[in-house]
């Protein structure tokens, strides 16, 4: 997973995209927001052309196994242009390393401004 952030931050799109399983999914912020890998790839071209995508520090990291050793999953708070973020996923161990094949990426908010931030969405999608 350092490997796969990093690759964002330095914009190695061979390393981002090949981190993640062919039927990888990625869930973004954004309601909107499910890509399958190559349709992440295709719509992130652009970032991915600059000399960094996106930079997402890993401030905290917990990793579970399965009993065979065969999946991970994990969730992770990072720090990022949004401000704190949690991000969870699945990976799979192959042949060729660690696959990820789910990735959700979550804008966090707190409780007390959960009010404003339901109030701030509602007139956004009013426009």
């Amino acid at each position: 997973m350092n490997a796969w952030h990093h690759a964002a931050a330095v914009a190695d799109e061979v390393t981002f995209f090949g981190s993640m399983a062919e039927n990888g999914v990625y869930i973004g912020t954004d309601k909107t927001e499910r890509w399958m890998r190559d349709e992440l790839r295709q719509w992130a071209g652009f970032a991915f052309e600059r000399e960094s995508a996106w930079s997402f520090t890993t401030i905290e990291r917990k990793i579970y196994l399965g009993k065979k050793g065969a999946f991970a999953w994990f969730d992770e708070t990072l720090d990022t242009w949004m401000g704190v973020c949690r991000g969870s996923g699945v990976l799979r161990k192959t042949d060729q390393g660690w696959k990820i094949l789910h990735y959700h990426l979550a804008v966090t908010v707190p409780n007390d401004a959960v009010e404003d931030f339901i109030a701030l969405v509602k007139k956004m999608e009013e426009k």
